[in-house]
């Protein structure tokens, strides 16, 4: 399956270098400018890795990671800080911030490259599976496929990523506003109430599998996906 790495860096040429070697690699590159727009591009889709530049206009590169890793959601989401500062005491400021590793500009491609691969085998093993199954409901993540009790599901595709995004984190409450942006993104102007919606239609083509007891509501606070 196919790794999406954010990159968030101001300098436009760094950045088309990286996007370079990353697509020659196979992954796929999602890119930020600044702090707001990679909180805009974590809430459209959690990348696999972050690469994240020290020195960014508005707010550093250390207070992003800082708030991502204080973040749920996107708590393990490993961090490669890139930065021209190399001295020691800054490396470990990185490191205690969240980073999982720290690559000194200028730094070559082949450097980068070797250094996330050996940060994604540390926390995403490549046998690590792309179907989710809870209680013998099925969501594959690459033939976009749903079954359950082995029989398929006929399902939409905001019906699929919200279901998707609950499978990812079963048992774990999750208010409407948070769902709208993980799930939607923060830049779908909807309303709450599109939430309840979907996940009346979620419920509906669960129905007849019996797996719609899944998706609970929990009074005045939201939904959560559960066996129990």
């Amino acid at each position: 399956m196919q790794k999406t790495i954010l990159i968030v860096e101001d300098e436009k040429p760094i950045r088309e270098m990286v996007a370079f070697a990353l697509g020659r690699a196979g992954y796929d590159l999602v890119e930020a400018a600044d702090v707001q727009e990679a909180f805009e591009r974590l809430a459209e889709k959690q990348p696999d890795l972050i690469l994240l530049d020290w020195m960014l206009p508005g707010a550093s590169g250390i207070e992003f990671a800082r708030r991502i890793k204080r973040d749920e959601l996107t708590k393990d989401v490993p961090i490669v800080m890139l930065t021209a500062r190399g001295e020691e005491e800054d490396k470990v400021s990185g490191l205690e911030a969240g980073a999982d590793d720290y690559v000194t500009k200028p730094f070559s491609p082949r450097e980068l490259m070797a250094r996330i691969k050996a940060v994604l085998r540390r926390v995403s093993p490549e046998t690590e599976s792309p179907v989710l199954d809870v209680a013998g409901l099925k969501l594959d993540q690459e033939s976009y496929r749903v079954t359950a009790a082995d029989e398929s599901v006929d399902i939409g595709p905001t019906e699929f990523r919200l279901l998707a995004f609950f499978m990812k984190h079963p048992d774990r409450v999750f208010t409407r506003t948070q769902l709208l942006d993980r799930v939607w993104g923060q830049n779908a102007y909807v309303e709450e109430r599109t939430v309840d919606v979907h996940i009346l239609r979620l419920r509906k083509v669960l129905a007849p599998s019996g797996y719609d007891g899944l998706i609970q509501t929990v009074r005045g606070v939201g939904y959560r996906l559960s066996a129990q």
